[in-house]
């Protein structure tokens, strides 16, 4: 009888009670509460599918339209002219075209991270972002590629570059760090097409099945290259997608390095330096990650996808910008200590004129952006917050750009003859060329938001619990 009197085991409260336990130790959900299959599938096609495109996008576009005239504008200038139009001059032949070069390459390299990197590691928190992450790089790659195209002077020559048969047996100079640019990034946005192209794969099918209409039917289908589902499917594309994955890997530390090495291997007091691969690297990754946030902090807004860019998907990338700002600030101070201890004059002088020179001004905006604007990613109430975020992200979006100037023309202006010393300055058709690439960049990413899937579908799906109990229960 006492046994019968005994409640069932289900409703015996535990001694110790489950509200006791601190909010920071319950782990956050990825997908919030409440979605399913069909509700993850529904909510993210009909971004695509949906029959009226909203207001903001059409404002969005065309904005990116107006600085894609800016950009034809200046390119068409350029190619009658000659690049003689930019700022450049004796001693500072590398001005904006290398300083945006860079810029963009860096932007890039957050979406290859998220998506190989971060796979391989198992962390199931990139399946939000990694599907814009990834268009983001290929886009920031196609800007990017406009400066060093236009800065050889004849851009119709350009083929002379890669190494074709020809007749005259006149092959490019290997041992140019530029050269080592055309295969480095030419490598890297070939692999990261692939990679982005290859993850898209099944949710084309799922556009392919439930639109109505004809057309985006047939080009969906195309692109889904005859997806079934069937196991057979299933089996060769993870085993592509890992394979990838595995081959993008190094490329998000070669890409930069080799870029870094543009200038390491120069004997131009500032550049001069054997740190700059790992200095460039974790430059890109906090300017990748920052231009991450400035793009999902609006889209999480306008699509009314806080469901699936969570609060922990913020906090995340955030401690990964303060960790690569930490290194960049790391990475400063060196710097500064090493032209000091080298006893070498024009490295101390170099130096010296960046913290007292004519353009002292951008060197202390780059502290302030790059150094302690990151630091407020100590405090949880500042990495939780999309507004704070987004600010801390647009501070690093300048410094990253200020860092480049700093780097390049700066350096150049005081070289190891004083009678050769001079000034840098762009022009108006600098500018035009700049803001005109990040017309380019939007202009393809309104266009691959309203024709492609910014999260992917199936791998959001794969978040929810009852799909990680029946793969367990598989398994």
């Amino acid at each position: 009888m006492a046994e019968r009197d005994q409640p069932p085991l289900h409703e015996i409260r535990p001694t110790r009670q489950l509200e006791s336990v601190p909010d920071r130790f319950i782990p956050q959900p990825i997908v919030e509460p409440g979605h399913t299959f069909a509700t993850i599938t529904d909510h993210i096609s009909s971004i695509v599918l949906r029959k009226k495109t909203p207001l903001g996008w059409y404002l969005g576009f065309a904005v990116s339209l107006v600085g894609m005239f800016v950009l034809n504008l200046t390119i068409g200038k350029i190619l009658f002219v000659g690049v003689g139009l930019w700022g450049i001059n004796h001693p500072v032949g590398w001005g904006f075209d290398i300083i945006n070069f860079v810029w963009w390459i860096g932007i890039g390299h957050a979406g290859t991270l998220i998506s190989a990197i971060l796979l391989l590691l198992h962390q199931e928190w990139r399946t939000s972002i990694n599907r814009f992450a990834e268009a983001m790089t290929l886009f920031a790659v196609a800007s990017a590629g406009l400066y060093p195209a236009l800065h050889t002077g004849r851009p119709w020559f350009d083929y002379w570059l890669f190494p074709y048969p020809n007749t005259m047996a006149i092959w490019p100079q290997f041992r140019s760090p530029l050269m080592w640019d055309v295969f480095a990034v030419s490598t890297y946005a070939t692999v990261s097409l692939l990679f982005w192209y290859v993850g898209m794969v099944p949710d084309l099918a799922t556009l392919r099945d439930r639109t109505k209409n004809k057309f985006g039917r047939f080009i969906y289908g195309m692109g889904a290259l005859g997806w079934r589902g069937s196991a057979k499917h299933w089996h060769r594309y993870e085993h592509a997608y890992l394979l990838l994955a595995g081959l993008s890997t190094p490329l998000v530390l070669s890409v930069h390095t080799i870029v870094s090495f543009d200038f390491a291997v120069a004997q131009v007091p500032g550049w001069h330096a054997t740190f700059f691969p790992p200095y460039f690297v974790a430059g890109a990754v906090v300017a990748g990650f920052a231009m991450v946030l400035t793009l999902a902090i609006p889209l999480r807004k306008a699509f009314k996808l806080e469901g699936f860019i969570t609060t922990k998907h913020l906090e995340n990338m955030g401690k990964i910008m303060l960790a690569t700002g930490l290194m960049v600030f790391y990475s400063y101070a060196v710097e500064m200590f090493m032209a000091y201890y080298s006893g070498d004059p024009f490295e101390r002088y170099t130096f010296y004129t960046r913290v007292t020179g004519p353009y002292r001004h951008y060197w202390y905006m780059l502290i302030l952006c790059n150094c302690l604007a990151p630091n407020l990613m100590w405090v949880k109430r500042f990495r939780t917050s999309p507004m704070w975020l987004f600010i801390t992200a647009q501070f690093v979006n300048v410094g990253m750009w200020l860092e480049r100037f700093v780097i390049i023309p700066e350096s150049l202006t005081r070289d190891f003859l004083p009678s050769s010393w001079g000034t840098y300055h762009g022009t108006r058709w600098d500018w035009g060329m700049y803001l005109g690439s990040i017309g380019l960049f939007l202009f393809l990413l309104f266009l691959f938001i309203r024709f492609l899937p910014m999260i992917s579908i199936f791998e959001m799906r794969t978040m929810l619990p009852e799909a990680q109990a029946h793969g367990e229960e598989h398994s």
